[in-house]
């Protein structure tokens, strides 16, 4: 007899009179999950899977961010850093969570430390996979591609092809189901990275002071054959400022680890999430380990 798995639930939260779509997983302490940028990017779609496997010791909380699956951009508004920040601390609030840890991808991933610089009593941990975010990091030629590709199959399958290191996973019901999504969101995300988009990628970096003041611990965790934000530009910046942080990068990888090696990944996740939440129990109650 097989064992039930984590409830899951979709929703929708009003954060600062803005619909967010929410998609929730397990109970436990609260783990805030950050989608990345490209078309047909979903908080589900992205962290379903590794929410699935890990919702028997957290809750995990994954919404669209503004302008991705169906959390619509606020009126008034546009995407960009200090818009998918805010709106992730209002949902935490609005979802009456004082303490979390957050993980990102790529945009999500600067989105996460920008999190942590701006709630340091609310941000416990930061995982940033495949991250965005460092200073002076150039738009990728990959990037740039992946932000321009049109909603259709031949755009879909270019894109995944480029987030992958291992091509056997670029199928046809992948690509399929991808340029779905991609047709699902596109006029909300055709107003996001318009050309030139270097300028875009740059609104994403954070600043040397903004990194060095963040105090919660940060995994970053990247792929070794990652075209989007190669590991030399997008990484050594982010280890020179952050004042508590590791690094495991994972060979024959590009930018979805959690996709290419899922299961190393969500036992990486896990024991750093476990170890900072005994360290925290350590340093309350005056325990040792």
């Amino acid at each position: 007899m097989s064992t039930p798995g984590p409830v899951t639930t979709h929703r929708t939260i009003t954060v600062d009179g803005s619909p967010v779509h929410v998609f929730e997983c397990g109970t436990g302490p609260a783990v805030l999950m950050l989608h990345g940028s490209g078309p047909g990017t979903t908080g589900s779609g992205a962290w379903a899977t590794t929410a699935r496997a890990l919702g028997t010791s957290w809750r995990l909380v994954a919404p669209d961010q503004a302008g991705f699956g169906r959390t619509p951009i606020p009126a008034g508004s546009r995407g960009g850093l200090r818009l998918w920040s805010e709106q992730a601390a209002g949902l935490m609030d609005a979802l009456g969570v004082d303490s979390y840890a957050v993980v990102g991808h790529s945009m999500g991933g600067a989105v996460a430390l920008a999190l942590a610089a701006a709630r340091p009593h609310q941000v416990t941990e930061v995982v940033a996979v495949s991250t965005m975010g460092a200073p002076g990091a150039p738009l990728s030629a990959a990037l740039d591609a992946v932000w321009a590709a049109p909603p259709d199959l031949h755009g879909a399958r270019d894109m995944l092809s480029r987030l992958v290191f291992d091509q056997t996973l670029v199928t046809d019901a992948a690509v399929e189901a991808r340029a779905a999504a991609m047709r699902a969101g596109a006029t909300a995300y055709a107003s996001l990275f318009p050309p030139p988009r270097a300028r875009w990628a740059a609104g994403l970096a954070l600043s040397a002071q903004t990194l060095a003041a963040i105090r919660a611990p940060v995994l970053l965790v990247h792929g070794a054959e990652d075209l989007l934000t190669p590991l030399g530009t997008a990484v050594q910046p982010l280890i020179e400022h952050l004042a508590d942080v590791r690094l495991h990068v994972f060979g024959r990888c590009g930018h979805v680890p959690a996709v290419e090696h899922p299961h190393e990944f969500r036992r990486l996740l896990s024991c750093f999430l476990r170890r900072q939440g005994r360290s925290a129990g350590s340093a309350t109650n005056g325990s040792t380990i």
